[in-house]
């Protein structure tokens, strides 16, 4: 490649800036994401309340946006929703197993691997690069977990997002989920 071309790729493309979405696109978008975290919170306090557990973690904002707001894309998919944050939370555990003397290689390694299994078994969402992440970079609570983590928040945690995106994003009649199961 020219270095003149290389440059002239950061101008990005002439297709504009993307589309807006409608009113009720974005009501049903919020509905969705309301209620699939408002579930997961629910869960957490009815069974987690007062001990080291916890079934939120900050990446499941990130997967709302994705199975609420965009539940067309490939990204959004069960496959991807699952999956995705299932092999990273274990990517992530090993990371912080293995490499817990070195942060920063561990965070680095965690994000990297993950993202690399995930487009290795077509399961790639990238709110997992997150948990990955979370999983090194965590509080004591989080690292004591250990394989724990991948089981709650990792699983469960989607599995809601998932039953939550299956009966609201099938209401109206714009909207059609999942796309793909597998």
């Amino acid at each position: 490649m020219k270095i003149p071309e290389y440059f002239r790729k950061m101008r990005g493309t002439t297709r504009g800036s993307p589309p807006r979405v409608s009113n009720t696109e974005i009501v049903w978008s919020w509905t969705g994401a309301f209620l699939g975290i408002a579930l997961v919170a629910w869960v957490d306090q009815l069974f987690f309340k007062g001990i080291d557990l916890s079934l939120m973690i900050g990446s499941f904002g990130a997967s709302a946006v994705l199975v609420y707001g965009a539940v067309r894309s490939p990204l959004a998919q069960p496959r991807n929703l699952v999956g995705g944050h299932v092999i990273s939370a274990i990517v992530g555990v090993i990371c912080w197993k293995l490499l817990h003397s070195y942060p920063w290689l561990a965070e680095a390694m965690a994000v990297a691997t993950a993202i690399a299994l995930m487009h290795a078994t077509r399961t790639l969402h990238p709110p997992g690069g997150a948990t990955a992440l979370i999983a090194v970079i965590g509080s004591k609570e989080i690292h004591d977990l250990g394989f724990l983590y991948v089981l709650i928040p990792a699983t469960v945690g989607p599995l809601i997002l998932l039953m939550v995106a299956i009966l609201v994003n099938n209401i109206p009649n714009s909207r059609r989920y999942p796309e793909i199961w597998f």
